[in-house]
């Protein structure tokens, strides 16, 4: 599985568009003791309030926002989408309100300031949660995403992060 090692945030070499909404990543979080992650196509990377930011959004029905809330540290995790394409699938189909995903999908979840990530990763966005938003139908200007992405009203919370570290594997 290999080590991490720690890099600063502006030395970080990733293509958001092809890495986030191509290969996708999991957003991790635990609270309670209990861990869960979920498949995500969506999200970005930049400043804010002069930290380095990650930017997330999270369906109000997945149970990871139920940990993420709690908790306030989440990690965002990297993979080598080949190898891994058959568990990103699932991770973001099945519920972890049903079943430890984690452990059906064989993964070794490793801790970093109360967030769990995982040891196949090639690449970990340890993060703070700095400010949340509900993305709700009066917060769409164009009415056309809206009607495609929110026609049953389960909603998004946009979660803006700090990224206190970046773990990248050796």
């Amino acid at each position: 599985m290999g080590k991490f090692r720690e890099i600063r945030a502006e030395e970080l070499a990733l293509r958001p568009a092809g890495e986030i909404g191509g290969d996708w990543m999991l957003i991790a979080a635990e609270a309670d003791g209990r861990a869960d992650a979920m498949t995500a196509s969506w999200g970005g990377l930049g400043v804010l309030w002069g930290k380095a930011a990650a930017f997330v959004f999270v369906r109000q029905s997945r149970f990871t926002k139920t940990l993420l809330d709690r908790s306030g540290v989440f990690s965002l995790t990297f993979w080598d989408r080949p190898q891994y394409a058959e568990m990103l699938a699932y991770m973001g189909r099945a519920s972890g309100r049903d079943e430890d995903k984690i452990a059906r999908c064989g993964l070794t979840v490793l801790h970093d300031g109360g967030a769990p990530y995982f040891a196949e990763a090639k690449r970990v966005l340890i993060c703070r949660t700095m400010g949340r938003q509900l993305l709700g139908p009066e917060s769409f200007l164009d009415a056309s995403i809206r009607e495609r992405f929110y026609a049953g009203g389960d909603w998004h919370d946009f979660y803006a992060a700090e990224i206190t570290r970046v773990l990248v594997k050796e």
